[in-house]
């Protein structure tokens, strides 16, 4: 019979004496120390010369975007313009010194550059929304179609411009009721920009029995003393229709946004009382019915 192979064994391990592991633990520890000196003995000037240019650029582009910022001020830009080209420079900048501080260290930042193009166009598909409402706001600052305080009108959305970011736009309505409109839905679309005040549009009916012009004459003195209009346009009252029941007096007045509809409830009560004062009739709507009798049969 063949002899059967023998059983396998465990392995060994020999037994360390406590000296020789604390001296295998200095000879590593020594290993990297020698390695860590050869590194900054033949690489010390580039580390230094790296640190020196990125710490000596990251100080210089403060204070070009600084000198960025007081010139913008200077000429009156937009506050959210200015600070959007002051940091910009500040970050294009910071971005053109670490190249060159890498650089100096002899890594390669075509890897880099590979990588940072792979990230930004994903970056870029997934925050399409929010990449297209900051370039729509830099339009609005750049292009200022309109300006804090002024009274716009887009997308069925009316209010006082409170403020212009990046991302949004802040309306305020008379009622304080704050609008934040994504600034993509603002760029390209119809927008209507009244500066400080809005159109108020006010009709009152008068009897045929009375004069329409001297109605008119009554009416516009009755404004003017309320002192609301604005100062963009002058008042304009007048014959607005001849309707069924009365004539119809239009008037349009251009008022501060923020006093919207107390103005108006102000006007017409002071139209009323005038009106009343005078003893203006305001007709409500009429008809005139007429029954015709069916005629009677004549008897045979």
């Amino acid at each position: 019979m063949a002899e059967q192979a023998p059983e396998a064994t465990q392995p060994v391990l020999d037994n360390l004496s406590p000296t020789a592991l604390l001296k295998d633990e200095i000879n590593h520890v020594t290993s990297i120390y020698k390695i860590a000196i050869d590194y900054l003995t033949q690489y010390s000037f580039q580390i230094i010369g790296a640190i020196i240019i990125f710490l000596f650029g990251f100080y210089i582009s403060g204070k070009i975007a600084a000198f960025v910022l007081r010139v913008c001020e200077k000429h009156k830009l937009d506050i959210t313009l200015s600070q959007f080209l002051s940091n910009t420079t500040k970050m294009f900048l910071v971005v053109l010194i670490t190249i060159v501080a890498l650089g100096k260290l002899g890594i390669s930042i075509t890897p880099f550059i590979a990588t940072i193009g792979a990230l930004s166009l994903g970056v870029g598909l997934a925050l399409q929304g929010l990449l297209s409402n900051y370039a729509a706001g830099f339009n609005i600052i750049l292009l200022r179609p309109f300006v804090v305080g002024d009274t716009i009108e887009v997308q069925n959305v009316k209010g006082i411009v409170k403020e212009v970011l990046l991302a949004y736009t802040i309306l305020r309505d008379e009622d304080g009721v704050t609008i934040t409109i994504p600034n993509k839905h603002i760029v390209g679309e119809i927008l209507q920009n009244s500066k400080n005040d809005s159109l108020l549009e006010l009709t009152v009916g008068i009897s045929y029995q009375h004069n329409p012009i001297e109605v008119v004459s009554l009416l516009e003195g009755v404004i003017a003393e309320l002192n609301i209009s604005g100062q963009q346009k002058e008042l304009l009252i007048g014959i607005d229709e001849f309707a069924d029941s009365a004539i119809n007096i239009g008037i349009r007045i251009w008022t501060p946004t923020a006093e919207l509809y107390a103005n108006k409830y102000k006007a017409y009560q002071a139209i009323y009382l005038a009106l009343e004062k005078e003893n203006i009739t305001i007709p409500f709507p009429q008809r005139d019915v007429h029954l015709i009798q069916p005629a009677q049969k004549v008897a045979s």
